[in-house]
């Protein structure tokens, strides 16, 4: 059964030369439970709220599968939290989660929603300190997910997820940060359309442009 493997928030605001001066990169393990509320896990923090954060953007998850391809590419342990990442997970590859895809998780009633893949930045690839990080973590397309709060709740480790609901439009996470396609970028505007999810500006945005692409 996949389940969450670590939950993690913010240790510490750390300088950073980017245009806020700060970031909330630094990420860690809490023991015990979390409270999850709209807005993500009670005490996180989002330094740049332009880019980062939001109802959209509440929670970010990524898959042990994936951090553990990466430390063997660099050599190196990928401690949960090191990606900024909120929930690591076992089990469930979050990049290839589909737009809308719902998950329960836990016992107490926790429900997300699939919205984007991460887009890396400069911040992320101080924080690596890896030669040409941006351009790696791209070309590997395992972003991991960020999700809106449908159902606040508690979160902890070990807690089990159910995905309870997949829309029949298919496109993923990857798709969508790879591309989308002009035929995926019409499948999810005319599901966004239709009422069967809500699309965030930013994934809206991307996928009208794809979608008129070459007319």
């Amino acid at each position: 059964m996949p389940e969450i493997t670590a939950v993690c928030r913010v240790f510490a605001l750390l300088p950073d030369p980017g245009p806020v001066g700060t970031t909330a990169i630094d990420k860690r393990p809490v023991t015990g439970r979390a409270t999850v509320r709209r807005f993500g896990i009670y005490a996180d923090l989002q330094a740049d709220r332009a880019h980062h954060g939001g109802i959209d953007q509440a929670v970010y998850a990524y898959a042990d599968e994936d951090a553990a391809w990466w430390a063997n590419e660099l050599g190196r342990e990928i401690t949960p939290g090191l990606f900024g990442e909120n929930l690591r997970t076992s089990g469930l590859e979050t990049s290839d989660a589909v737009l809308g895809e719902q998950w329960s998780v836990g016992a107490d009633g926790l429900v997300l929603e699939v919205t984007s893949p991460r887009t890396p930045c400069a911040t992320f690839a101080r924080r690596m300190e890896e030669h040409r990080w941006v351009r790696r973590f791209s070309a590997k397309a395992a972003t991991g997910a960020y999700f809106r709060v449908v159902q606040p709740g508690t979160i902890g480790m070990g807690d089990e997820i159910a995905v309870t609901h997949r829309p029949a439009h298919g496109v993923s996470v990857r798709d969508v940060f790879t591309g989308p396609t002009r035929e995926q970028a019409a499948a999810l505007l005319s599901a966004h359309d239709a009422g069967e999810l809500a699309l965030s500006d930013a994934v809206l945005a991307k996928s009208r442009r794809a979608a008129a692409r070459d007319r």
